[in-house]
């Protein structure tokens, strides 16, 4: 059995954790990380997490709340792969090149800068590197922010204009 953790209210500490009732803590956690890595890149605010995972000490609530998390990231999941303007960046990745292109100065298959993924990808160019390494949903939801910054589809005039879009 694994004991609950030192940072666990005091009333819980030295209580023994069922193995099963571990593995529902680790499943609950990685949802909820999960659900907030999508929520991070569409820039929408984090569900918050009303109590720690030690405090859930009851298996059936921990069931429960492991059923919550789940269906918050797949709702999260579906949100993210379906950017606002979806058609309109594959029709621009379509001109532009393959999504994992790797050539500078341009990355990806909007064909980013390295000063545009600094402006608007500055924490997935910190954590994966440049937006050949990016999947193509991630390179999407840059470029909805800097669409929504107010710069449209003009950062890709000539294909944006092929693709009817200004």
């Amino acid at each position: 059995m694994l004991a609950v953790p030192a940072e666990a209210p005091a009333g819980e500490r030295g209580k023994a954790v069922r193995p099963e009732d571990g593995a529902l803590l680790a499943r609950i956690d990685r949802h909820r990380q999960e659900t907030w890595r999508w929520q991070r890149l569409m820039r929408r605010p984090l569900t918050p997490a009303s109590r720690s995972l030690t405090s859930l000490t009851d298996t059936e609530y921990r069931r429960w709340v492991l059923a919550l998390w789940t269906r918050r990231v797949r709702t999260a999941r579906r949100q993210a792969a379906n950017p606002p303007h979806k058609r309109a960046w594959s029709c621009i990745q379509r001109h532009e090149g393959p999504w994992h292109d790797p050539h500078a100065p341009y990355f990806g298959g909007l064909q980013m800068d390295l000063t545009f993924q600094r402006l608007y990808g500055r924490d997935l160019l910190r954590r994966k590197g440049t937006a050949d390494r990016w999947t193509p949903v991630e390179q999407m939801w840059v470029a909805e922010r800097a669409h929504r910054s107010g710069r449209g589809f003009y950062p890709w005039p000539n294909t944006a204009r092929y693709c009817g879009l200004i």
